[in-house]
């Protein structure tokens, strides 16, 4: 007896996503998005600079998405179930809150917030809300950090026993990092936020005590004396279970931005350089026209980035949590708003522990 089997079309559901500001970030997260095209749709990009959103609408093909110039209209009228925050740090609560209230799932780029009573209030609107933040820690998604995870996980290097991580460059150029009103902090919350979420996530958010040391702003910087945050700062922190790690954050390093991860074994180590790993070695007498980000002058010899947003982890991130959001689940650990908050909070002691001159202990960290 023969059976006629009939095909069947499924439709692939496709998340609807809302962009909060076009400038550099957003930049990051539509080339991510531009790649899984079957899984997401831009709706709309809001920014106040119309000319950003067009710039970002003709490099991506956006030829159909609504553009707004304030926030909150965009939340109230665009159709979109993701709402993607890509606005200077000191909007993140008032454009996360807004789209939280419109009953929309958020992502939500570092730092959570500026001040750590609103990331706490975000969080808390979410669980509430039933909505999911999810935050933009990109390290956790870079190819190399994963494989190097995986590594260590095989139990052939031994016992994890130390990490020293940082993420520097020669400074942020946007105005909205010069002040503390507006950024919330210095060179550890622009960068060293990526290592202290990192660390938190490897080692379950278990950490037990820190110490740290911070220029001091504005005269008492070691470069950038207009700026009121820090341009240098570091911390040692404890973890429960006696594992240690450094963690550097600064806006003095010249020649393109230094993301690097060293970890310390029982019976070996590995070295992870993300940002000047490429595979290309390149000499110009005139210049070339990128290499890597932050790197000012291209002449000479240098090592071009091949793709340096995917390597990078904001390809994998961005899918990621579409593919959460379409599921309706959290992100990975690490990856969700309350990682998100726990990196704010961490980043908060070791400002506490630079101004005081002591260590401070997980259980007075509040």
């Amino acid at each position: 007896m023969s059976q006629t089997i009939k095909a069947q079309t499924v439709k692939t559901q496709k998340l609807k996503v809302l962009i909060i500001g076009a400038a550099f970030s957003a930049d990051l997260h539509l080339d991510a998005y531009s790649r899984i095209r079957d899984k997401a749709q831009i709706t709309g990009i809001c920014d106040k600079n119309s000319g950003r959103i067009d710039t970002l609408a003709l490099h991506y093909g956006l030829d159909d998405i609504n553009k707004y110039d304030d926030y909150e209209t965009a939340i109230n009228v665009c159709d979109c179930d993701l709402v993607d925050i890509c606005v200077p740090n000191f909007l993140h609560y008032p454009v996360a809150m807004a789209a939280l209230k419109k009953g929309r799932h958020i992502i939500c780029e570092k730092p959570l917030a500026t001040i750590l009573e609103n990331g706490v209030e975000m969080i808390a609107f979410a669980q509430k809300a039933g909505k999911k933040i999810y935050y933009a820690e990109d390290w956790l998604c870079a190819p190399a950090i994963r494989k190097a995870l995986s590594i260590i996980e095989s139990g052939k290097l031994g016992k994890l026993l130390y990490v020293r991580c940082r993420e520097c460059h020669n400074g942020s150029h946007s105005p909205f990092a010069q002040t503390l009103e507006y950024c919330g902090g210095g060179s550890m919350l622009h960068m060293g936020v990526h290592p202290a979420g990192f660390l938190l996530a490897i080692r379950d958010g278990k950490w037990k005590e820190l110490t740290a040391m911070c220029s001091g702003g504005m005269e008492n910087n070691l470069l950038h004396k207009k700026l009121e945050g820090e341009d240098w700062g570091a911390a040692i922190i404890r973890f429960e279970d006696g594992f240690y790690a450094l963690l550097e954050g600064n806006y003095v390093s010249e020649g393109g931005m230094e993301d690097v991860i060293d970890f310390y074994c029982s019976d070996g180590c590995l070295h992870l350089d993300l940002t000047f790993s490429s595979a290309i070695s390149a000499y110009s007498k005139n210049g070339l026209e990128y290499t890597v980000e932050k790197a000012d002058i291209t002449a000479g010899w240098s090592r071009p980035a091949v793709d340096e947003k995917y390597n990078l982890g904001y390809t994998a991130e961005i899918e990621h949590f579409v593919d959460c959001a379409l599921e309706d689940r959290d992100a990975q650990k690490g990856m969700r708003g309350i990682d998100g908050l726990e990196a704010l909070r961490i980043i908060k002691m070791i400002y506490k522990s630079a101004a005081e001159g002591r260590v401070i202990r997980n259980q007075d960290a509040g």
